[in-house]
C-alpha cells in the first residue's frame, strides 16, 4: 500500500459539534502512518446518514470525477461504513474504499513485531473480514453441487467463507490462548516476586515510549507519528535504586475497532493487574482534554475505572508548550509536567512513582529484599 494516491475525507453530520479540522489532520496522520500518499483531503457535512452508499448521492457523483481527475487509488472515509456502504461506494467510484476500522487494522498490521501482536492482528483482520463477506463478489452466488448420492444444491461459496474465516478463528484463538496462559506463568511470577509493575497508557503519540525509553534504558521505536509502537514490552527500570517493571503498551485512538480491543485482551490485561498506571497526555496537543476522555473510555471498557488510585498523570512535551505554570496551577495532585525529550520533570516523577508504590507496603518489601542497585 506504500505510496498509494489516496483522497482522505472526513465526513460529518452538519449540526453535531466539535472541532471537524481536527478530525481531518487525525485522518491525514492515520494515511501517513501507513505511507499512503494523501493527494487531497476535505471535509464534507451531511444532514443525514445515507443509508446505501454514507454520503450523499450528489457527492458520490462528484467524488467518482475527482478520483478520475487526481488520478486516485484509494478513498478513505474516516467513519465506519456498514459493508454494503462500502460494496456500493466502490461500485459508484470505481475506487477502492478503506474506512477507519480497516485503515487502523492495516496500521496494526504493518506495525505487528511479536508473535503475539503478529497473531492478535490477524486474529481482529479475520473478525473484520467475516463481518464484510456480504460483500457481492461474482462467485458468491453460485452454488457447488452436491457429491455423491445426496445431490442437492450444495453449499453456497458464502457459506463456505464463512466456515473457512470461523476455522482460522478458532485456530487462532488456541495459540493466542496458549501465549496467554505463558504470560500469565510470567505475571504471577512477577507478583510472587513482588517487583512492583508500572503500566504505560495513553493516547497514541503522546510520548509514552520516549518515557519508557528514558527510564529503562531501553531501545524502543519512537518516532512522532500514530501508532509508532504497537507491542506491548516489558523492562526493568531502577528508580531511586529501586528495581521496577514497566510496561509500554499500544497507543488509544478515537474509535479504537472493538475486535482490535478484543484481539489484544490479554496485552491490555497487563494494564488491569499493575500496580501503578502512568497515563501519559501530550499538552501539546490542541486535543489534550478530549485525549484524555478517550483514553479514560477505553481504561473502563478493559476494566479499569476512571477514577482507579493507581493512575498518575503524567504530562508530557512541556517543552513544546508555554506558560506551564499556567498549566501546573489547573492540574490535581496525582499530575507531573514532565519533558520525555529534554528530562525536565522526570526527577519529581520518580519520586511520585515511590511515594504511591509505598502505599502498597512494595516499596518497604523492596527494602527488605534489598533489591537496590
Amino acid at each position: 500500500m506504500n505510496n498509494t494516491q489516496t483522497i482522505v475525507i472526513h465526513p460529518y453530520i452538519k449540526r453535531s459539534r466539535g472541532s471537524k479540522e481536527i478530525l481531518l489532520e487525525e485522518a491525514i496522520k492515520l494515511v501517513q502512518a501507513i505511507n499512503l500518499n494523501c493527494i487531497d483531503s476535505s471535509l464534507v457535512g451531511i444532514d443525514s446518514i445515507n443509508p446505501k452508499t454514507y454520503l450523499k448521492s450528489g457527492y458520490v457523483v462528484f467524488l467518482k470525477q475527482k478520483v478520475i481527475d487526481l488520478n486516485a487509488e484509494l478513498i478513505f472515509l474516516n467513519t465506519n461504513l456498514s459493508p454494503i456502504q462500502q460494496r456500493n461506494l466502490e461500485k459508484a467510484t470505481n475506487c477502492k474504499i478503506i474506512d477507519r476500522t480497516g485503515l487502523i487494522i492495516e496500521i496494526f498490521g504493518s506495525r505487528a513485531k511479536s508473535n503475539e501482536g503478529k497473531l492478535s492482528v490477524l486474529l481482529a483482520s479475520l473478525k473484520f473480514q467475516k463481518s464484510r463477506l456480504v460483500r457481492s463478489w461474482t462467485h458468491l452466488e453460485r452454488q457447488r453441487g452436491g457429491a455423491g448420492f445426496m445431490g442437492g444444491p450444495g453449499e453456497k461459496q458464502i457459506e463456505s467463507d464463512r466456515r473457512q474465516l470461523t476455522e482460522r478463528i478458532n485456530r487462532l484463538k488456541i495459540k493466542i490462548n496458549k501465549i496467554d496462559k505463558i504470560r500469565n506463568i510470567q505475571r504471577y511470577r512477577r507478583i510472587k516476586n513482588k517487583i512492583p509493575i508500572i503500566s504505560l497508557v495513553g493516547y497514541t503519540n503522546s510520548g509514552k515510549s520516549t518515557l519508557f525509553n528514558l527510564i529503562t534504558k531501553s531501545k524502543v521505536l519512537s518516532k512522532n507519528m500514530l501508532f509508532a509502537s504497537l507491542d506491548s514490552t516489558i523492562r526493568n527500570g531502577y528508580i531511586n535504586g529501586f528495581n521496577l517493571n514497566f510496561i509500554d503498551t499500544v497507543g488509544f485512538i478515537r474509535d479504537l475497532p472493538t475486535t482490535l480491543i478484543d484481539s489484544f485482551k490479554s496485552t491490555l490485561n497487563e494494564i488491569i493487574n499493575s500496580d501503578l498506571i502512568l497515563h501519559v497526555r501530550d499538552i501539546s496537543d490542541s486535543e489534550y482534554f478530549d485525549q484524555k476522555n478517550e483514553v479514560l473510555r477505553i481504561l473502563e471498557e478493559i476494566g479499569v475505572q476512571k477514577d482507579d488510585e493507581r493512575i498518575i498523570e503524567v504530562i508530557n512535551k512541556t517543552d513544546l508548550v508555554k506558560n506551564k505554570i499556567n498549566h501546573h496551577n489547573s492540574l490535581s495532585e496525582k499530575s507531573v509536567m514532565i519533558s520525555a525529550v529534554d528530562g525536565s520533570g522526570i526527577s519529581e516523577l520518580k519520586n511520585v512513582i515511590i511515594k504511591n508504590l509505598s502505599k502498597y507496603n512494595l516499596i518497604k518489601f523492596l527494602q527488605q529484599q534489598s533489591y537496590q542497585v
